[in-house]
């Protein structure tokens, strides 16, 4: 055990005016280090259905993530010569913000999304073919049996979510062609202890990724990490690239960097321990912030109905007696209350409505992108509390 963060509800389940009245499922969220393979997990498996049938995440509604989407299509096009005899494959693909990069250049794709409401969303908005299931080992061998293969794979922050971490690698294997490459991206587990991130864990992410646990899974089922790269997103991400084993030439940065995990501790549990201690500290700094600033007066707002304010909420017990509303950008929230605290969530508009003196920016991991979309709000002097990795006033 690494770290418990309580009983909580899910974090994407936004509750209607309906709902307000109705109990909630709550369930443990206590995170934990596998000695043996060096993967960082929590210890509660919430069934998929649940989960993911009906989602309100939209990927489209950020402006960094599209702007990241297009980069990578962009890139990949031009490294592997894809064309029109080309297929472009993405794993839980949204609403298909990353495959119309590709689409627009005239390349095929193939989008394998299992929540309904948003897979019908990039078919009827993107012209997106997309499968609605859960992808692993069975849809790739039906996939793979009417000759579809993929050149390119993408499956951006979606392992977190898997609990048949074999099952969904196996199926990649399959899917790819033999000189074909998935392209995967996931929150780096190094990024969530050194900046206290403990707000990406919630029901959702089973799994918290080190390249050396990635290393292990991968070559598990046939596939090698050929190259590496950390990118800012999210707090911090891992990108990789991974080819069947009869066509890998691995680069010297995935040996680098797993002998950098090394140095640091990768397979140590005390190199995760000091993280528990860490994110008390974060809880008992945000309140007496928060407290301090309500016992002055000060009117206060949050920013961002994701699932990681969801968490920081939940486990730091911020609720409406600090808080009168949360903005979010996706119409999708909007209308709806946050789960546990049960907070309404309004539009962006709101903040200048209203004009609460300071906003908690729940979706830090977007505060340049969103600081510069709220210069009206902030010119007309209002501030932001950015909670991670500690507490400060912007």
């Amino acid at each position: 055990m690494v770290l418990s963060l309580g009983w909580t509800p899910l974090a994407n389940a936004l509750l209607t005016a309906e709902q307000l009245e109705q109990p909630e499922g709550r369930y443990p969220l206590d995170l934990a280090f596998c000695k043996s393979c060096s993967l960082v997990q929590i210890l509660e498996t919430v069934p998929p259905e649940t989960l993911f049938r009906n989602y309100l995440y939209f990927s489209s509604f950020s402006d960094t993530v599209l702007r990241h989407a297009e980069q990578i299509a962009c890139r990949m096009i031009q490294a592997r010569n894809l064309g029109r005899a080309s297929l472009v494959v993405e794993v839980a693909s949204n609403d298909g913000y990353l495959l119309q990069y590709y689409r627009q250049r005239g390349i095929p794709v193939l989008g394998i999304e299992p929540a309904e409401n948003i897979a019908r969303q990039a078919e009827s908005e993107r012209g997106i073919r997309t499968l609605c299931e859960f992808f692993g080992r069975e849809v790739a061998q039906k996939l793979r049996q009417r000759g579809e293969r993929a050149d390119v794979l993408h499956a951006n922050n979606v392992l977190a979510h898997v609990a048949d971490l074999g099952g969904v690698v196996a199926g990649m294997q399959l899917l790819l062609k033999d000189d074909g490459v998935a392209v995967i991206e996931v929150p780096y587990v190094k990024e969530m202890l050194d900046r206290c991130e403990f707000d990406t864990i919630y029901h959702e992410h089973l799994c918290y990724f080190s390249l050396a646990a990635l290393d292990r899974l991968f070559s598990r089922h046939g596939l090698v990490i050929e190259s590496v790269e950390r990118l800012p997103i999210h707090g911090g991400s891992l990108r990789i690239f991974a080819v069947p084993e009869v066509s890998a030439r691995r680069v010297p940065a995935v040996t680098a960097m797993l002998e950098e995990e090394a140095g640091w501790g990768v397979d140590q549990p005390e190199s995760y321990l000091g993280f528990g201690r860490r994110v008390e500290k974060v809880k008992a700094d945000l309140n007496r912030l928060l407290r301090d600033l309500a016992s002055q007066g000060k009117r206060l707002a949050a920013y961002g109905a994701a699932a990681k304010g969801a968490t920081l909420l939940n486990y730091c017990g911020i609720g409406r007696d600090l808080l009168e509303f949360v903005v979010d950008r996706s119409t999708y929230k909007q209308g709806r209350y946050m789960p546990g605290v049960r907070l309404p969530i309004y539009s962006p508009s709101r903040l200048l409505e209203a004009m609460p003196d300071y906003v908690l920016l729940l979706t830090w991991n977007f505060a340049d992108e969103i600081l510069e979309q709220q210069s009206d709000y902030r010119r007309r002097g209002g501030r932001f509390i950015i909670p991670i990795p500690e507490p400060y006033v912007v």
